[in-house]
């Protein structure tokens, strides 16, 4: 009798199991359902609104579903157990994100227009972002939770349809979690940048892409940006020629640094952004201002080029310049580029024509007559590709920039990716690169996945190429260089810096012309230098494979020089075949 109740006891239990596990497996479906049609309509906040309403219901049901006794005293079973724990995980985590995280940031999003990013009178009104801030640090909080929840989870236990749901929905919440994040680090920056707490000042670098640097070019021009209570204006714009030359550097190096760059960035403020790694740029370049403007130290240092300019008139339309010239987002590249030293043979002339474009454009954007919506697209797409870069000198904000793009720091490897660095640098003393091109890829040589990661070879190519006409001898000095350096018109020297990811060890690298290698370790890293000079129509390419020294991550990225034009590296994961 006793064993008879206990098997009835069981098979009631598996019942009432199986039923609750199909109900909640059909709201976590229309769970998904509700989310992929709302996906496309999630920017507008009053949409999204009913959408998370919709997807917590269903959510919601599936977790109760999915904890009461019966179902949690299963849980504790050998094999069924990590199964019916992973659905219950799943369930409470979509529950917490959907019901708990996004919900109460919805509410408060839903009287938020992104009009209003729009400046007004001169300025942009602070109380929708000081609004947002506490429910969007909570959302992120909540996603970043859930996220961990189903990463604790057992995944080699579960039936293989079980563990790529659980995959998916993963992915799905890092997805959710990068979102998330970055709305939470803006809305907690933004108000204290604009001034919200006072008086702010920011040195803007101009970088100039056609004379390449590590983070992009060389700071050609720079002006300084006042924020107050919302309120934006250019204080003062100056030119690198402005700046003179110091004897030593304006701030110790360190080993490292100096060891591989010597001490030119810390000398010049044309070099200061030749090191990938700009909070160390930032800091070289807010020493150079204040030794020169009376001590005053600025709150932080902002770096973009023309080419996140050309991003940022597609938000505001054309620009009509003094000159007479109409700024677009078709010609800002080529006209700041290159066409201007065609034009101008005096280089102070060429200074006046960048200022001109920068107030012009810095006037578009202050007088509010833009899309808002483009404009944060152009800004995002700007962070993206590292064209847009941010250091603050308070010590909360840069917390908060530290593990973003816009904070522009040496190659990070994770978990998750292990990341090579390609930093070009013009030694032409020219405008020459912006003829340069460089073709890159990176690709596993040979890999095997164990159980703590992938172990095995990793091979990086990077090839420079001189696009310049064959004529190029016969453009202006400014452009070519005029021989200086003891280097032909028209020649394009190229110095590149080569960072293996950390953990990794150098196994062979090789020059196309023959040329070899200098060096060091920066931070962890492994550094390889090279420099090469190419005549118009030459190219020279550096191979260099690295071996895991220990266990890594899968998959193999490149963080680049950006340069004239847009140029992602494909990423390469184990397994794929090689590009």
């Amino acid at each position: 009798m006793v064993l008879a109740v206990l098997v009835g006891l069981t098979v009631l239990a598996a019942a009432w199991i199986g039923i609750r596990g199909a109900l909640a497996y059909g709201h976590l479906r229309d769970a998904q359902t509700a989310a992929v049609a709302a996906r496309a309509s999630l920017a507008d906040p009053a949409t999204a609104a009913d959408a998370i309403a919709e997807i917590s219901a269903e959510t919601a049901a599936a977790h109760r579903l999915t904890s009461d006794p019966v179902w949690r005293a299963a849980e504790g079973m050998a094999w069924i157990g990590p199964q019916l724990r992973a659905v219950s995980t799943v369930a409470a985590s979509l529950d917490d994100v959907a019901g708990s995280a996004l919900a109460p940031l919805v509410d408060v999003a839903s009287s938020f227009s992104v009009d209003s990013l729009a400046p007004v009178d001169g300025r942009i009104d602070l109380a929708a972002f000081t609004a947002l801030e506490e429910p969007a640090a909570a959302g992120a909080a909540g996603v970043r939770d859930a996220a961990a929840a189903l990463d604790g989870l057992d995944r080699p236990a579960l039936l293989a349809p079980l563990r790529d749901a659980v995959d998916e929905v993963s992915d799905l919440l890092d997805e959710v979690q990068v979102g998330a994040g970055a709305l939470a680090r803006a809305t907690a920056l933004i108000p204290g940048m604009l001034g919200a707490d006072g008086p702010r000042n920011y040195l803007i670098l101009f970088q100039n892409n056609a004379e390449w640097r590590s983070l992009g070019g060389i700071p050609g021009a720079v002006a300084l940006l006042s924020t107050d209570d919302g309120r934006m204006s250019l204080a003062a714009q100056e030119s690198s020629g402005d700046f003179p030359t110091y004897d030593t550097s304006v701030l110790p190096l360190g080993p490292e640094v100096q060891g591989i760059y010597g001490e030119r960035p810390g000398r010049w403020i044309q070099n200061v952004t030749q090191v990938p790694d700009f909070p160390l740029a930032a800091q070289l370049a807010q020493e150079m201002w204040a030794r020169g403007h009376d001590g005053q130290r600025v709150d932080g240092v902002i770096a973009m080029d023309p080419v996140a300019l050309s991003y940022l008139l597609e938000a505001t339309g054309p620009v009509e310049l003094p000159t007479g010239d109409v700024l677009t987002s078709e010609n800002a590249v080529p006209l700041l580029l290159n066409e201007v030293y065609l034009r101008y043979e005096n280089p102070s002339d060429q200074d006046d024509f960048f200022a001109l474009a920068a107030a012009s454009v810095f006037d578009a954007l202050s007088t509010g007559g833009f899309s808002p919506a483009d404009l944060v697209s152009a800004l995002a797409r700007a962070g993206d590709e590292r064209r847009l870069l941010l250091w603050s000198a308070h010590e909360d904000d840069q917390t908060l920039l530290a593990d973003t793009t816009l904070a522009g720091g040496l190659p990070r490897t994770d978990a998750d990716v292990a990341r090579f660095g390609v930093y070009l640098n013009d030694g032409t003393g020219s405008k020459m690169t912006y003829y340069a091109g460089a073709d890159t890829a990176v690709a596993w040589a040979s890999c095997a996945a164990g159980p703590r990661g992938v172990t095995g070879q990793a091979e990086l190519t990077v090839t420079v190429r001189n696009d310049a006409p064959a004529d190029a001898a016969t453009l202006p000095d400014y452009i070519t260089g005029g021989g200086s350096f003891g280097i032909p018109p028209g020649v394009a020297r190229t110095v590149g810096y080569l960072y293996l990811p950390t953990g990794f060890s150098l196994a062979d690298a090789t020059m196309s012309d023959g040329s070899g290698f200098g060096g060091g370790v920066h931070d962890g890293r492994r550094v390889l230098t090279f420099s090469v000079d190419l005549a118009p129509g030459e190219s020279a390419t550096a191979t260099v494979r690295a071996d895991t020294a220990e266990p890594s991550a899968s998959v193999l990225e490149v963080v680049q020089t950006p340069g004239v034009t847009a140029s992602a590296v494909p990423a390469a994961a184990c397994g794929s075949a090689a590009p």
